[in-house]
């Protein structure tokens, strides 16, 4: 009678994500978030969601004006994403994870730095570049979609590291300030820069992207996240 050994199960990848709120115009781009957390599920990885609990100003939608009366808490407002499954940023520590994940937005550039209106010289937040040079320091991958890759770039761009947003001139010259790299990409591709492991995909850097493009984009960089994790 013959006897098989059974080959133990390998554990899943464990993937933060990193959300900044709950829209384009003044937060996490949920389309976005929405793509890589469905692709994060569909290779199997066990995802967490993070979020500063700080409070922003918000946009008015229905008129995509700059703001409207009062703050909203990014903390608060990720929630809506994450299914209420999201911790405060602090809380975050590489040594819990295997790779981390920024969607884009408007949050992104406002709230998780000042890139909007800074550029190159933004300030980012202290606990999102703490996060951001813990997973470089350890060798973990670091994905970042849309305006997200600027931030990275911020942090990470004397490393020179390789990065997208797309095919915008303006946003790009920024970047390449930092001492990143950028690399002109389509929507529905991405870059992987395998030496320093970061992957980056434009997404609604361009404005008429369609929903399954951006999907596509997330998608093939998400696959390689998992597998490089």
């Amino acid at each position: 009678m013959s006897s098989w050994a059974t080959a133990p199960a390998q554990p899943a990848t464990k993937v933060a994500v990193v959300l900044s709120g709950c829209g384009y115009l003044d937060g996490t781009e949920i389309t976005e978030a929405a793509s890589a957390l469905i692709a994060l599920s569909e290779y199997g990885a066990v995802v967490h969601c993070f979020a500063p609990n700080e409070n922003v100003d918000t946009a008015h939608y229905l008129e995509a004006t700059p703001h409207t009366p009062g703050k909203r808490n990014m903390l608060e407002e990720s929630a809506r994403i994450a299914r209420r499954n999201v911790s405060p940023l602090s809380d975050l520590r590489e040594q819990d994870f295997d790779a981390v994940v920024f969607p884009g937005g408007s949050g992104a550039a406002k709230n998780l730095s000042n890139w909007a209106t800074q550029g190159a010289k933004a300030t980012v937040l202290e606990d999102v570049a703490r996060v951001i040079k813990a997973f470089h320091k350890a060798s973990k991958p670091i994905g970042a979609i849309c305006i997200a890759p600027a931030v990275i770039a911020r942090v990470l761009g004397a490393e020179s590291i390789e990065v997208t947003i797309g095919s915008d001139a303006a946003t790009a010259s920024e970047i390449e300030k930092t001492g990143a790299q950028h690399t002109r990409c389509e929507v529905s591709d991405y870059v992987s820069d395998r030496d320093h492991k970061v992957l980056t995909t434009p997404a609604y850097m361009y404005e008429h992207a369609t929903p399954h493009e951006v999907f596509t984009g997330v998608r093939r960089m998400i696959k390689e996240l998992v597998e490089m994790a």
